[in-house]
């Protein structure tokens, strides 16, 4: 018998050593937003700022004392940041006083007066990438932990800690006879360690079983590690909540969860009522049973003063305080699932699953949170507009939405359904709908190539085609009306399908679907005659990567929403640069970028200056698919582009077209984001002509009739018309004035 039990021992004590000196647990992949980044000019509203501060947990006090602390005046800020370690270097805690003038950040002085070129705030966590179990947790040191946490939970949970060996033959004692008088099994006199033990290496099941190994492994941990060893094992054990799916595991993240800010930081009565979590999460769940919650927190801040830890004082004010909790709707962590979800495609390019979710690796993305906050303002609001107009004819619509830094190819936002925070189908990259009218700028792109002007005249009159199979296509226009000869520019301004189809046939549909390509869309594309009106599939990010190339002036950019990787310890693991390859040639793209505005100033777009300012000039494309399927706004500015997609997923008919639409959320998005105006460079081989709308050929520019427009070198009209030089420049050349830096 003695020799069974030895084996026994023997092979527990393997087990305890084994797990808790080698690996202890996975930790999950942290997903970071970009840091946000002050320097002095910096547009930046202080309203902004205050929303990235409230994000990131800060605490308004009227005195700036400590990280996590910020102060707020007129024009002015004073914010203690908490300092991180970026993967370039460590950004050490300091204070800030930030000026502002206006809208803009004029200059930022440390706290001796000195100013600063340079800051950045930590960044948002966003997410993390979870192993199978879905536990989740953010690792502390014991030094780590605020004041009073140790001393409340030995309080509350197992008061001889620092006494026992592991067991407590008293509270063993105490359990059995509350169990004999319940007649069932409601209480186990368990120690911190004896907990630590079967949520560390065994099972929550209350067997005899269990107890019995428990036992003899509390003892066993005990006698390799310390007191302090296994209390801070402990801290970061200890099951404390559910969010969703995802275990909310240690007091690191429990306090994230529960406060929205580092445990360092938490008062006295908020580390008593994560202590008082530790008996029953649910239970005491202070979300959805307060007044539970509260009365086991004041008991813990009662024994607290009890045993001397706190003084009277400390315990009055601490009872006085409410519970604190932030509404889990506010909490950011997992508010982003569409973003996560691109994060982990491009990721797992690169990584394993396993490695995702058990090395705590730290993923620094291109995410705005206050971009991302205005995006999804503009899809719900604006939805909810188009619910009160149309009612039951717009019930069940959905929307996706992907905004960009045209400059840099950076994805900045991203919205996977009406539902922001759904953790389900994303409608940002799995909706493949057809674009309607946003390939014409590919189509037209194409032509240009082959020796079209923008003052080329199409017809735009009935087609019809003869397909391979015998089946005619016969394309329309929205208003079922042919409109003669158009000028080329004009046709896509106010998007003519007649003249657009008529204008691909010509060129070939194959030269098209190569320009597709060149401005960034992988997938497989047919060559057929519908592609020329948007007949053919894709997701709201693909259309971002295929506008994106035209707003960087053809120079094709991979949509990046990682900008590095790094292991647990802050070592680079890999770096995702800005890429950047030249397609479309520059002089064919301003051309088309021209054009592109006319649709905003003077085509199917140009609602969007009744909320925008005549000066933001802006380029983008409406589309509708057959039957108003489908809506679609694709366009941008200097430093912003967006995609907004509206229809149904069971793709029955919509009362919207792009311009009542999507265009209506592209342009609410706009109008909260305040974006920079596009202006161009005008690129060598490019010149501007005055030209006679109705003919086609060179005018004066006193001419009724006559605009501005670019052509190639050597491309514009020979022909001339005359006129008696009574009329002045058209009021449409006002947004052309602007459009050059």
């Amino acid at each position: 018998m003695s020799v069974f039990v030895a084996i026994g021992m023997a092979y527990l004590d393997m087990q305890v050593r084994s797990k808790f000196e080698g690996k202890r647990w996975a930790l999950p992949a942290k997903v970071y937003a970009r840091p946000l980044e002050l320097y002095p000019g910096q547009p930046l509203a202080m309203n902004d700022l205050k929303a990235e501060l409230d994000s990131l947990g800060y605490r308004f006090v009227r005195s700036a004392s400590a990280p996590g602390l910020a102060e707020w005046a007129t024009s002015r800020a004073r914010v203690y940041t908490r300092g991180f370690t970026f993967p370039d270097g460590f950004e050490p805690s300091r204070q800030l006083l930030l000026d502002f003038r206006g809208d803009s950040l004029s200059r930022i002085l440390d706290e001796e007066g000195r100013t600063l070129p340079l800051a950045r705030l930590e960044p948002l966590l966003v997410g993390g990438i979870y192993p199978n179990s879905n536990e989740d947790r953010d690792l502390i040191r014991l030094q780590d932990a605020p004041p009073y946490l140790t001393e409340a939970l030995i309080g509350i949970e197992d008061r001889s800690y620092y006494d026992h060996h592991g067991i407590s033959f008293k509270g063993i004692a105490r359990a059995m006879w509350v169990n004999f008088q319940a007649g069932r099994f409601v209480q186990g006199g368990s120690t911190l360690t004896q907990q630590l033990i079967k949520n560390f290496y065994l099972t929550a099941d209350r067997t005899l079983l269990r107890k019995l190994t428990e036992i003899p492994m509390a003892v066993l941990l005990e006698l390799h590690y310390s007191k302090d060893e296994i209390l801070e094992a402990y801290l970061n054990e200890v099951y404390l909540g559910q969010s969703g799916a995802r275990a909310v595991h240690g007091f690191g993240l429990a306090s994230q969860y529960y406060f929205g800010r580092p445990l360092q930081e938490l008062q006295l009565h908020q580390v008593a009522l994560l202590a008082g979590l530790v008996k029953g999460p649910s239970f005491y769940d202070p979300r959805r049973n307060p007044e539970r919650a509260k009365e086991r927190r004041d008991l813990v801040l009662t024994i607290l003063a009890e045993r001397n830890v706190i003084s009277a004082q400390q315990l009055a004010q601490a009872l006085a305080e409410g519970l604190d909790v932030v509404k889990e709707k506010n909490l950011h962590k997992g508010a982003y699932p569409a973003y996560l979800d691109l994060v982990k495609r491009q990721l797992r390019q690169d990584y394993r699953d396993e490695d995702l979710s058990s090395e705590g690796l730290r993923v620094f993305t291109s995410m705005d949170p206050v971009v991302q906050g205005r995006a999804e303002a503009a899809l719900v609001d604006t939805m909810a507009v188009l619910a009160k107009r149309y009612g039951k004819r717009v019930d069940g619509l959905e929307g996706s939405m992907v905004v960009t830094d045209p400059q840099t190819g950076d994805a900045l936002a991203l919205i996977g359904g009406r539902d922001t925070r759904f953790q389900g189908f994303n409608r940002a990259l799995d909706a493949v709908r057809p674009i309607g009218s946003l390939v014409k700028p590919a189509v037209y792109l194409a032509a240009l190539e082959q020796g079209y002007t923008l003052a080329s005249t199409l017809e735009d009159n009935a087609l019809r085609v003869k397909l391979p199979n015998g089946d005619l296509w016969e394309p329309n226009n929205f208003d079922k009306k042919p409109h003669g000869l158009v000028p080329l520019h004009r046709a896509l301004a106010l998007s003519y399908n007649l003249a657009t189809a008529k204008l691909g046939m010509d060129i070939g549909v194959e030269r098209v679907v190569d320009m597709l390509h060149r401005l960034g869309v992988e997938r497989d594309l047919k060559a057929y005659p519908s592609l020329l009106l948007g007949g053919q599939g894709m997701s709201p990010f693909e259309v971002a990567g295929m506008y994106q190339t035209i707003a960087a002036n053809g120079f094709q950019t991979p949509l990046r929403a990682i900008r590095m990787v790094t292991d647990a310890q802050g070592q680079e693991l890999s770096r995702y640069p800005f890429q950047v390859r030249q397609t479309v040639p520059v002089e064919l793209v301003h051309l088309i970028q021209y054009a592109m505005q006319e649709v905003a100033r003077e085509g199917t777009a140009r609602s969007v200056y009744q909320q925008l300012p005549a000066n933001l000039n802006v380029a983008g494309k409406t589309g509708t698919s057959n039957d108003q399927r489908d809506s679609w706004f694709a366009g941008f500015t200097g430093n912003r582009l967006a995609v907004v997609w509206l229809g149904r997923d069971d793709n029955s008919q919509l009362p919207l077209t792009g311009s009542s639409g999507a265009l209506r959320v592209w342009t609410d998005f706009m109008r909260r984001e305040q974006p920079q105006p596009y202006l161009a460079r005008m690129p060598d081989g490019i010149e501007y002509v005055w030209i006679d709308e109705a003919t086609g050929w060179r005018s004066d520019q006193r001419c009724e009739g006559s605009r501005q427009l670019p052509f190639l070198y050597g491309t514009a009209p020979q022909q001339s018309v005359s006129c008696g030089f009574n009329d002045p420049v058209g009021e449409s050349l006002e947004w052309f004035r602007n459009w050059f830096r």
